[in-house]
């Protein structure tokens, strides 16, 4: 990667969405890195990490500052001499699933591509549909579903309310028998973008939860995505 031949990049956006992307190996990551690929592995507002102001700063406004920070590391990146600014998507799970969602939905033109795998597309469906053991702590963080104005909200930053702004290329993936974000949040957005024909990919496996923990389950996602990002990315 140089002025000379620039890379394309990926956001990584991690869930949570009180996570936090750290130092270390990641298979995944490297993977990329050394197929050409420069990563920015960020903590938006609501990581963990920096203290309990930053952790609570992302509560009840989702889709403002948290989804401003992956606008702004997609700043970043294209600010950088050896990134070729044109050829930069964003990847999530869970959490980060929605943002890579919403940054598809609301700030389309900044990106080349998203990677969803277990993300929420509807707050409000999300809300009423998780398992009842977590409802009203999800409640907590995103908003209580039950009172207008905050339905209001959470409708107007949920990607599946807008899906004739999504106008790049989305990979979705989700595991049938989640109970934290059920399969219907990807099979609702995947069903909008297919009527208007907008590129989708979608995998969903039958035996996985939220996450896809087997080992050959989990290959091949990560190769399904990495044909994904080199179809979007790459060409």
């Amino acid at each position: 990667a140089t002025a000379g031949q620039k890379a394309p990049a990926l956001v990584w956006v991690h869930g949570g969405p009180g996570g936090q992307t750290r130092k270390g190996y990641n298979a995944q990551i490297q993977y990329l890195v050394n197929h050409g690929y420069v990563v920015l592995g960020i903590n938006n507002r609501g990581s963990s990490g920096y203290g309990k102001t930053f952790f609570t700063a992302d509560d009840q406004k989702h889709g403002r500052e948290p989804l401003w920070d992956c606008v702004e590391a997609k700043k970043y990146l294209s600010s950088l001499p050896y990134v070729d600014s044109k050829r930069i998507g964003i990847i999530g799970g869970s959490y980060g699933g929605y943002m890579a969602l919403a940054v598809s939905t609301h700030y389309a033109d900044r990106i080349a591509g998203a990677i969803d795998v277990v993300g929420i597309s509807n707050f409000v469906t999300f809300l009423t549909n998780t398992e009842s053991y977590r409802r009203d702590l999800r409640r907590v963080e995103y908003g209580d579903e039950r009172d207008p104005e905050m339905r209001t909200f959470l409708e107007k930053i949920s990607p599946l309310n807008h899906p004739e702004k999504i106008k790049k290329p989305l990979f979705v993936a989700h595991g049938k028998n989640d109970p934290r974000v059920p399969v219907t949040e990807a099979e609702q957005i995947v069903a909008k973008l297919k009527k208007q024909k907008t590129p989708v990919w979608f995998l969903m496996a039958s035996d996985e939860g939220h996450g896809f923990t087997k080992k050959s389950n989990a290959d091949f996602l990560f190769y399904s995505m990495i044909r994904f990002v080199e179809e979007v990315l790459l060409k």
